[in-house]
Formats: structure tokens, sequence, C-alpha cells
């Protein structure tokens, strides 16, 4: 991926620069999220009882959980978007349940987020979705350096740079997806939240959005919190899994250490046959790595020739 241009939204213009800078400011703490006896309901449905979870600085960490446990509802709450009954998220050291909307518009603007789909605006153009936010936090921004600014994150995604002038109807699905990632990456956020980004791309497009989230947390030092079904997407590039059933996030670890665990969705999901066609395919890259390095050593037949769990 090509790195040209502004770096982080600053721009080589020094006024420029100037104007940027602001954008963000580093958080230091060990933990961006951490949510305490979290309780979500709607009427007497209960979703999440006395949910609690930390997320670490700088990992990418996935939540799987079965359908109708809560998955988007949890990252709707945190991204202040669901109201919950009762507990705590501090995102960045603030309580966003508690916080005042000077303080939660203080927080709002260091993090990013790319729903299912994209969620683009589709009577905007690519580069007029990007400067939503923009607009949002930054009206006084020059209209030139706000196009600027949509133009790279356009690039940074992946994207051709024509591609800022398309419409999302003119778009097709994988390329919706990192329009709205580089929506999403407008502000230069130190968190980023992803829900099923690779739901419906083929498995190329799949693998290779994987790719991208793994080198923009690396490169632009992301905290991400990544909702998906997607078994080759948790081998590949998560950190660490998050397993929401019976309300509650029931385990939280390495998919080694998830392993270890005794509950039965847990076991029926990390041990199906899809879980072992991801972990072959994840064992296949690690050997031609290692192919490369070693030129002599030799890959194994047998598992080049088993499906991945996007190929299934």
């Amino acid at each position: 991926m090509s790195t040209d241009g502004p770096q982080n939204g600053v721009l080589e213009d020094e006024a420029a620069a100037g104007a940027i800078e602001g954008l963000t400011e580093p958080y230091d703490g060990e933990y961006p999220i951490v949510i305490k006896g979290l309780t979500n309901a709607f009427g007497e449905h209960v979703i999440h009882q006395d949910l609690s979870l930390k997320v670490r600085r700088g990992e990418i960490l996935g939540v799987v959980g079965g359908s109708g446990t809560g998955k988007s509802v949890l990252m709707r709450s945190i991204i202040g978007l669901q109201r919950p009954s009762e507990g705590s998220i501090e995102v960045f050291g603030k309580d966003i349940v508690a916080a005042d909307p000077d303080e939660f518009l203080g927080v709002r603007n260091h993090w990013g987020v790319l729903f299912q789909g994209g969620a683009l605006f589709s009577t905007l153009t690519v580069a007029e979705n990007v400067e939503v936010p923009i607009k949002e936090f930054y009206p006084e921004l020059e209209p030139e350096l706000r196009h600027e600014i949509a133009r790279y994150k356009v690039v940074l995604t992946g994207l051709p740079a024509e591609a800022a002038s398309k419409y999302p109807s003119e778009l097709s699905g994988g390329m919706k997806k990192r329009a709205g990632l580089a929506r999403a990456l407008a502000l230069d956020p130190e968190l980023l939240f992803l829900d099923e980004p690779t739901a419906g791309l083929d498995p190329i497009g799949a693998a290779n959005f994987d790719s991208l989230t793994r080198e923009l947390t690396n490169t632009l030092g992301l905290t991400v919190f990544l909702i998906t079904h997607d078994l080759d997407t948790l081998y590949a590039i998560c950190d660490r899994v998050a397993v929401l059933a019976d309300k509650q996030v029931i385990a939280c670890g390495t998919i080694p250490e998830l392993l270890q665990s005794d509950h039965p969705w847990i076991q029926e999901y990390f041990n199906g046959p899809r879980a072992r066609a991801a972990l072959d395919a994840k064992d296949r890259e690690a050997a031609k790595g290692s192919a490369r390095v070693s030129p002599g050593a030799e890959a194994d037949g047998k598992a080049l020739d088993r499906p991945t769990q996007r190929e299934a």
C-alpha cells in the first residue's frame, strides 16, 4: 500500500499541517475502552446483563457470538447510539454514559466507524462522504484542504484516485467497504470500529481487506474493535477474540486460550470444520513464509488442497 502524501492527515504544506495537527491527542492509557456492568434491554428483552470488557491499546479485538447475542448493540453502546440501562463505558478515560454533550463530542472525534455495507450517503460522491465528519468537527477548514484530505484518505484505503469522484451506486461491494473505511479514517482516529467488514466479499476481496486492516493498524497505531463471523479474519489478524454468549462476554483471549474453554458454544465454533479449515489456511500462509525464508523447505501438499473457510 502506497503511503505517499500526507501522513495521518498532515499535509506537506506547513500552513495546512498546522490546521490539522490538533485532530488527535494520543491516548497513553493501556485500555482505551473499559466496560463495566453493562446492561442493555429493549423493554423486557435483555440483551446484555452485567457485561464487562477491556480493549487493549494497539490491538485488533475480534468480537464474535451467535445470532442475537448483541454484537452490534454492544458497538452501538460504545459509540453512543444505544444508551445502556446500567453500567459504565469509558472511552479514552471518559465515561461516555455519564458525559454531557460537550464531553461526549470531545471523545467522539477520536474514533471512526465502518458500519455494515459501508452506510454511505447515496447522493454524495466518495470524497464528499469522507468530508462529512471533517465538516462536522472542523468547519473552519478551507474547502481545498478538506478536499485534499478526502482524496488522501481514499487512496490510503487502496482505492484508485478516480474513485473519489464516483457515487456509491458506481462502486462494487468491496469498493464501498473501502470508501466507508476512508470516511471512518477521516479524522485520524485512534480507535476504529468495524462491523462485519468482510461480509459479502469474495474470498480474495475479504483477504485483501484483512491485510489492509492489519497494515493500517500497524502504520497508524490504531486500536480496532472488529465484529465478525469470518473465521479466516479471526485467525489472520485478530490479536484477541471476545466471545458474547449468555448475555455477557464469557471469554476473551487469543484463540489458543479460548480453545481451553469448555463452554459448548466456544468449542463448537472454534473446533468445527470451518474453524479447522481456517486454521489450515493460516498454517499454509506460515509455511509459505518459511519457504520464502528457507527455499529448501517443502510445503505440505495435502494441506494446500484443503479449502479455506471462505472457499467452503
